[in-house]
């Protein structure tokens, strides 16, 4: 997660003023104050103008509605309340914020030799270099950024700037467009939200539920589930206990909270005894399925290796399938650190309703007046294992799957292997398959620090991986296979798999 900047200051004020104004049935006559508000006439000013700065925040409260950006706030707001969810990708680039990053890709350094072989001349085909000063220099107007002078170079004098959004993407998903604007390829993207967090303009985020659902919770009779991913440990206060968190969840007006690491468990036993039916038996590697970033850049960049990904449903869809299996006409919202769960929730929804992030779980917990701080303590105790709470940092996964197999099958030979940030992960899945990493089963997570990196989180991971750690160590039991609850679960006879 990147640092509390002016950016992320602004998304969550818009964020929590929306949903202020959504709990007190003022959204509708009042979102225009919005614009106000957070933008006012004194500053402070990020941009040339109070009318550019305005702008930019319309179309940040556009996404923060789920409707389209170029919709007029008034429709926008009450399309929201009517609990209409437009259907736009759940990242987008706010053209108003753009800053069209007008740098020069490649630049000559003063390393620059005017060597008299000139490879930088002669390799390009748009004869846009030529020697000013005895230094090379390009031309940029007739540069078409295809780096090969970059590449000829001896002396390594010309370098490549490349834009914090493209450079974040290890997928290049997004890239500069002919006016220089930020343009995402959805046919690449798999909404892992790195470039929402590189952008230092921010002119990138994802859409927003949180008025639909408040409308719910206010309106609705429908018993409405929040199930808390198991890095929540420490967003909501580095001291803050987990009763409390849970305690002023259900306070926003859901009939229960539980806890995803519930169904990590019942992800962790099953995705165990996939892997000792199918390793090395029908495959000689099996990969996780937890994340959905990473499952996504399998099934668009890497299909040829889909074969090699776990079937096994994540903890979230298992949460989700356990509930309903119980309550069938409940209403599931996920609460996590991550953007990609919400594609992940687009492609199964009849598993889960919504998905909101810490920040945007926060900003309603802000707009209806509750310090979670402040809320007493209930003492909850996790009914999950200390592997199902582990699941919310790197490597807690495979290690749960190592501790299960020597419950489940002792016989089973788990050699594992993880990798963080999808680039690692491609690479990984490359060397795996040539047999350069000895290793059975993988781990793949698009964040670094696994979970608790997302880029819906409110703490440094660092920091909360080991709250996470402390918070594990409560569990009555310490692997999945010993939570007799989850063992009854999956006797009911639910299918905990699906296919890709």
């Amino acid at each position: 997660m990147s640092q509390v900047t002016e950016v992320v200051k602004i998304r969550r004020k818009v964020l929590s003023e929306i949903a202020r104004m959504a709990f007190e049935g003022s959204l509708k006559d009042n979102v225009e104050d919005i614009l106000q508000t957070v933008v006012t006439e004194s500053g402070p000013r990020y941009r040339c103008c109070v009318h550019k700065e305005r702008a930019v925040l319309k179309d940040r409260v556009n996404l923060a509605l789920c409707q389209p950006i170029n919709t007029t706030l008034a429709v926008a707001a009450e399309n929201a309340l009517n609990q209409e969810a437009a259907d736009i990708p759940i990242i987008s680039v706010l053209p108003e914020a753009c800053d069209q990053c007008p740098i020069d890709k490649f630049m000559v350094t003063d390393a620059c030799r005017n060597c008299v072989a000139h490879h930088c001349i002669n390799s390009c085909a748009k004869k846009a270099i030529m020697v000013v000063n005895n230094r090379a220099y390009i031309d940029q107007s007739k540069c078409v950024e295809c780096g090969l002078c970059k590449k000829s170079c001896p002396y390594c004098a010309i370098i490549e700037i490349s834009r914090p959004c493209e450079r974040a993407c290890d997928l290049e998903a997004i890239n500069a467009g002919a006016d220089r604007r930020a343009v995402i390829d959805y046919t690449k993207c798999v909404s892992c939200g790195a470039c929402k967090t590189a952008c230092p303009f921010g002119a990138i985020s994802d859409r927003s539920i949180i008025v639909q659902l408040i409308q719910l919770l206010k309106n609705s009779d429908k018993h409405i589930y929040a199930i808390l991913a198991p890095a929540f440990i420490g967003q909501f206060g580095l001291k803050v206990k987990p009763g409390q968190v849970m305690k002023a969840v259900k306070e926003l007006g859901f009939y229960e909270v539980h806890e995803v690491s519930f169904g990590a468990d019942i992800t962790t036993i099953e995705e165990t005894k996939e892997f000792a039916a199918s390793v090395p038996n029908e495959r000689s590697f099996m990969t996780t399925s937890c994340c959905p970033a990473y499952v996504g850049m399998v099934e668009k960049h890497m299909p040829q290796m889909l074969e090699q990904v776990s079937s096994t449903v994540s903890p979230m869809i298992a949460t989700g399938r356990w509930i309903k299996n119980n309550d069938p006409d409940a209403v599931i919202v996920f609460v996590g650190p991550c953007i990609a769960k919400k594609a992940e929730a687009d492609k199964y929804p009849e598993d889960i309703d919504y998905v909101l992030t810490f920040e945007e779980m926060t900003a309603m917990l802000v707009g209806a007046g509750i310090n979670v701080s402040e809320v007493e303590d209930d003492g909850y105790q996790t009914v999950a294992s200390r592997d199902g709470n582990a699941f919310a940092r790197a490597g807690g996964l495979v290690q749960a799957v190592v501790d299960a197999a020597a419950k489940m099958a002792p016989d089973a030979v788990v050699k594992p292997h993880r990798s963080e940030g999808l680039g690692n992960c491609k690479m990984a899945l490359r060397q795996l398959k040539d047999g350069k990493i000895d290793a059975n089963f993988f781990e793949g997570m698009a964040c670094y620090g696994g979970c608790v990196g997302g880029p819906g989180t409110l703490t440094d991971y660092r920091v909360t991986t080991r709250l996470v750690d402390n918070h594990a160590n409560t569990a009555k039991v310490t692997a999945s296979p010993e939570n007799g609850n989850a063992i009854d679960e999956i006797k009911k006879g639910e299918s905990w798999h699906h296919g890709h």
